[in-house]
Order: structure tokens, then sequence, then C-alpha cells
């Protein structure tokens, strides 16, 4: 991984997509806690919750999933959901109720089953086998979780810098534009490994 430039392109969209994951669950558990105090009332809305995103994400990798790849290519795959958790950071900054957090926190999770994670998945198509299976392993493992750690160091001390939630969401937005950025990066990246496969010229 860390000798392919490629490899490690896709390790820091994973990343960025565990950062902004962790500080979105750090703002449910707060959120959460505030307004339904009550653990019955926690375990209905996080029961409703998981329904929307499921069955959105089914829905979506059925009917558009597909479709969007052959329409407009793998970029939107890797880029649609960090551009929309961008703009829900700065709605989560400036109105920062449950209403809203619950609408971002459904996009981010439905559109990373339905995109982000298909998109993903499909950056390895432009590897070698061995590589693919020796790295995807530790970057789904490895590289994931100590992401997950890490991010949530970095957001316990941007909290205890800060001490109001708008500063973390504008951190969070941050993080998303670097993840867009990044699959962008990555999208055009695999069109040039595909070219290279097949002997293609390069598009306009």
């Amino acid at each position: 991984m860390f000798s392919s430039p490629y490899l490690m392109g896709i390790a820091s969209f994973v990343v960025l997509l565990a950062s902004v994951t962790t500080f979105l669950y750090f703002e449910q558990a707060r959120l959460v806690e505030l307004h339904f105090p009550d653990r019955e009332d926690q375990t209905r809305v996080f029961g409703l919750l998981d329904f929307v995103v499921q069955s959105l994400a089914i829905l979506t990798q059925l009917f558009l999933t597909g479709r969007i790849v052959q329409r407009l290519g793998l970029v939107v795959l890797l880029t649609a959901v960090p551009v929309v958790m961008a703009l829900g950071f700065l709605w989560l900054a400036l109105a920062p109720t449950f209403a809203v957090f619950a609408v971002v926190m459904v996009t981010r999770r439905a559109g990373e089953y339905a995109l982000a994670r298909p998109g993903r998945e499909m950056l390895f198509t432009a590897v070698p086998a061995e590589a693919k299976y020796k790295a995807k392993n530790v970057i789904d493992t490895a590289v994931y979780r100590g992401a997950d750690a890490v991010s949530g160091w970095v957001k316990t001390g941007v909290d205890a810098i800060a001490g109001h939630p708008a500063v973390v969401a504008v951190a969070g937005a941050l993080l998303a534009l670097g993840w867009a950025f990044t699959g962008w990066s990555l999208a055009r990246a695999h069109g040039r490994r595909e070219r290279e496969a097949t002997g293609s010229p390069p598009t306009a």
C-alpha cells in the first residue's frame, strides 16, 4: 500500500470517510441524549433512522447506482456524498437541531451504502489482483479502524478547544471537502489506469 500512490489515495479516502462518520456519530450521541433522555425513546429513534437509511440505500442501489455510473461516471459516486456532507455540516453549524442532524445522518449513511462504498470497491478493479487483495484487507480493517480511533480523539480535542458545536460542524465540513477532492482525484486516476490497460486514448 505504501509503495503505491493510488492505493495510498484509496487509504486517504477511507481515512476521511471514517473521520466524517466519527464526527457525525459524536454529534448524534450529544443530540440524542439532549432531545431523547429516555432509553426507549432513543431506541425508537435509532430504529426509525435505520429503517429509513436501509430503505433509501436498497432503492438507490437497485434503481440508480448503476445508471449513475454509466451516465455520469465513477466521479459522481466518489464525490456526491462528500459534497453533500460538507453542505450538511454547514447547515448544522447554522441550525444545530435534531431534525437537521437526522437529515444529514440519513443522507450520509444511505449515500455511503448506495454510492460511496460501491465507488470505492470499483477503484480496486484498476490494480493487480495480488495487490488488490493484500492492500484491500489492510485498508478495510487497520486503516479504517485506526482512522476511526484517531478521529475520535481529534473530535474530543476540537470540542475541548472550541467549546461550541458550530466550530465542530465547520471542521467536519472541511474534512468533507478534503474527502470530496480525494474522491475526484481517485476517479481521474482510475480512468487513467483503465485507459492505459485498454490502450484507449485520453478523453477531452
